[in-house]
């Protein structure tokens, strides 16, 4: 079979690898949509534990099962099913207390095992989830959905009337869709590219330039506030934009190397909360759910649809300028 394959840290191949057949407790799918994430340039550079090269990065990936292994229940060969890739101990203090997402050996498929850039793949039968007649490039957004979901669980609440977003990415989009859908009316966007800021109000939602003057007006207003850039100079910021009483979440993916102050005094004067959130936590169903309630408009977050080796020069060299959710997806 065809897959891209990291080697070794820094380097991203293309080419045949071998294919296995389904053990005990393990099903094969052939992948039909699979996402580019940020955290595969991270599993690229070894910033996710010590790295398990060579491995097949993908994590955000749905299929058709073409093999079920021995002792599998419940699946059968034709079944559409989507991914789950967190792979916990299910021993450690976090999992014991329900945070799998956070175990101390946390591994995943297209991190820590070969995962969905490849024309098949083979998982524990646990990990799959069946999607019935959803698209397969929809259903491949439960990973990320999922990951708001996480998000959502730590600060969300029927007291967040307002919103304010920072980056108006997949990832700020389903975060914005999934908190209209529990009752959030006031959200706006702010981004530096226009494009994406046309966008959002494409979605329905408010959105503005970050270096708009307009701006200023929504300092200490918003009951949430949210970083999904990853940029230390809009996480560092976060605070001045956040009602007394309400919430920083912290979403986006930071450089390591990445740090910020934060005024502990202001935090306990304005009794503000402040989150980070990482993963999702074995909670795909749920994502699928939400991915079934917005419907078709989520098809408009994924900006393109290519085929398999068509996603190896993007992994080496970065995605295309005003890209958005990118996938590999089969003939």
């Amino acid at each position: 079979m065809q897959a891209i394959t990291f080697p070794e840290r820094g380097r991203v191949a293309f080419g045949p690898r071998d294919r296995r057949v389904a053990g005990d407790g393990e099903a094969v799918i052939r992948v039909m949509a699979s996402g580019l994430c940020h955290t595969d340039f991270e599993v690229l550079k070894a910033n996710y534990g010590t790295g398990a090269f060579p491995v097949t990065p993908g994590h955000e990936f749905a299929g058709i099962v073409t093999q079920v292994g021995p002792g599998v229940d419940g699946l059968t060969e034709g079944d559409r099913v989507v991914v789950d890739p967190n792979i916990e101990c299910g021993r450690c203090r976090a999992c014991r207390r329900g945070h799998a997402h956070l175990c101390e050996t946390l591994g995943a498929y297209g991190v820590t095992r070969d995962g969905g850039f490849a024309e098949f793949c083979i998982l524990r039968a646990g990990a799959l989830h069946p999607i019935g007649d959803l698209p397969f490039g929809r259903a491949a957004l439960a990973e990320p959905m999922g990951c708001v979901l996480n998000a959502l669980g730590a600060v969300h609440d029927a007291k967040v009337e307002r919103a304010l977003i920072f980056g108006a990415g997949p990832m700020g989009l389903l975060m914005a869709l999934a908190m209209h859908m529990r009752g959030t009316a006031d959200i706006t966007f702010v981004d530096t590219d226009e494009a994406r800021v046309e966008l959002a109000r494409g979605f329905g939602f408010a959105a503005l330039a970050a270096d708009a003057g307009e701006l200023t007006a929504h300092r200490r207003a918003a009951d949430l506030a949210i970083d999904a850039t990853g940029v230390p100079a809009v996480a560092a910021g976060l605070t001045d934009y956040v009602a007394d009483g309400g919430g920083a979440l912290y979403f986006g993916i930071c450089p390591v190397e990445g740090r910020i102050e934060i005024s502990p005094f202001e935090v306990f004067r304005r009794q503000l909360t402040l989150a980070g959130t990482h993963s999702l936590n074995h909670n795909i169903p749920d994502a699928l759910r939400a991915i079934d309630a917005c419907g078709e408009p989520l098809d408009r977050i994924v900006s393109h649809r290519l085929p398999l080796a068509e996603m190896h020069p993007i992994l080496s060299g970065g995605p295309p300028r005003g890209s958005l959710k990118i996938q590999a997806v089969a003939d």
